[in-house]
């Protein structure tokens, strides 16, 4: 396991790598993220039932990584990161994987203390550290701010249901 980037320290909290035992943290995290960004309780129940299976694998076999920031041993943020398989396109035409950043959540009573920030350059320095160049991220409207603050821009991607699901 490669060490926590050394620069990036967030005063009173400590950072350590999301683990198997982050599975429901991660579950809970995104599930709030959701219905922040006002979807269905419903819905979202169904989807981290589905959600939570396929996390667990990835969490065991390394393809879901990322970061939580604690304090006092509290989890309050964390960010999932993985590596995808991606063909070589003009914003990388020599990479066959860029990142992403997916499940970025900031406890409310922790928000607007640069938290989401903080896990944004632990995402840039991971990445860097496995060699990847390029990124991508999908935005909640509350999200996007930050993220172009950060240097993130929009991308021209569409999306389409193909069928409803069950």
């Amino acid at each position: 396991m490669q060490p926590i980037p050394a620069d990036i320290t967030v005063p009173g909290l400590n950072v350590r790598r999301l683990g198997l035992q982050d599975l429901e943290l991660v579950c809970a995290h995104r599930q709030a993220m959701f219905l922040d960004a006002g979807h269905p309780p419903a819905t979202l129940q169904v989807m981290t039932e589905h959600f939570r299976p396929w996390l667990h694998q990835r969490l065991v076999d390394g393809r879901y990584y990322g970061f939580v920031l604690l304090e006092a041993e509290q989890p309050v943020a964390s960010i999932g990161l993985m590596s995808i398989d991606w063909p070589p396109h003009p914003a990388h035409p020599t990479q066959d994987q860029r990142g992403y950043v997916l499940n970025v959540y900031v406890e409310p009573s922790h928000r607007r203390r640069g938290l989401a920030t903080a896990l944004m350059q632990l995402a840039d320095a991971e990445f860097q550290q496995r060699g990847l160049g390029f990124a991508i991220l999908h935005a909640t409207r509350s999200g996007q701010p930050l993220y172009q603050g950060l240097g993130w821009a929009a991308t021209s991607e569409m999306a389409k249901p193909l069928q409803p699901f069950a």
